[in-house]
């Protein structure tokens, strides 16, 4: 890569799987001075270093459109859960942060500064945290639902996730609308468009996945990245920091 970043990510433990999808950090984040982030249909929690050396730790909501990242962070490290985290490990609604952040408490999780200059160890720390918080029970409804739409890539139709799952429509959607501030249809839509980054960045420019014709995938990928397939693929300045690393994931 041309600029100087450091990027690591890895998978978290089995047992917590459900609830997250990876930990991962990067570092140099200021040498991207047009850095955009992309919708990955996951919710982040991030313990950042500012310019200041203070630590910030924030909660980003799901994200329907792309969005640049803030300069005045200089390394920061992620837990991107996976959205069944947001009832049962966060015991909060991310509805009113769609596309969109809070400022969490500086001693969140009893995280410092320092820790952030230790990945594995940061990612132990907060895998414990996080282990401690899963419930004895949980709706089994909702995790075979999310297994079902990651499985499928987000496509499976809102009807055959019903029927598998033994919940309704009408009660799926007031789901995904109470704790994430979208329509499952929309949620399975940035999936599909997460699965259609590797071809994209392979240079195959032509609908891999179940679009309608090329015309649909066109306006889907400028709709979430706000590129068009060919101007994602040269990705110029490397300003797409995901799709920069995505072979990582």
């Amino acid at each position: 890569m041309e600029k100087n970043i450091n990027f690591k990510l890895i998978k978290p433990d089995k047992s917590i799987s459900d609830y997250v999808y990876c930990f991962s950090s990067l570092q140099n984040l200021s040498d991207f001075n047009e850095a955009v982030i992309i919708p990955n249909g996951r919710i982040d929690l991030i313990f950042s270093k500012t310019k200041d050396n203070l630590l910030l730790v924030s909660l980003l909501g799901l994200e329907t459109k792309p969005k640049y990242a803030k300069q005045e962070v200089t390394n920061f490290f992620s837990v991107s859960f996976n959205p069944l985290a947001v009832e049962y490990i966060l015991n909060l609604s991310v509805a009113d942060i769609l596309n969109g952040g809070k400022i969490l408490d500086e001693n969140f999780w009893d995280i410092n500064i320092d820790d952030l200059n230790d990945f594995d160890n940061l990612c132990s720390k907060v895998s414990e945290k996080i282990h401690s918080l899963i419930p004895k029970k949980n709706d089994e409804r909702k995790r075979k639902l999310f297994d079902l739409i990651f499985e499928s890539n987000g496509e499976i139709s809102i009807k055959e996730l019903s029927k598998k799952i033994v919940w309704s429509e009408r009660q799926i959607n007031r789901y995904f609308n109470h704790y994430f501030g979208l329509s499952l249809k929309a949620y399975c839509n940035i999936l599909r468009f997460q699965a259609s980054l590797p071809h994209i960045k392979e240079g195959k420019l032509l609908p891999q996945l179940n679009f309608t014709d090329q015309s649909h995938f066109i306006k889907e990928v400028k709709k979430l990245s706000g590129v068009s397939p060919k101007e994602l693929f040269k990705n110029e300045n490397d300003r797409f920091l995901q799709f920069l690393v995505y072979n990582e994931q």
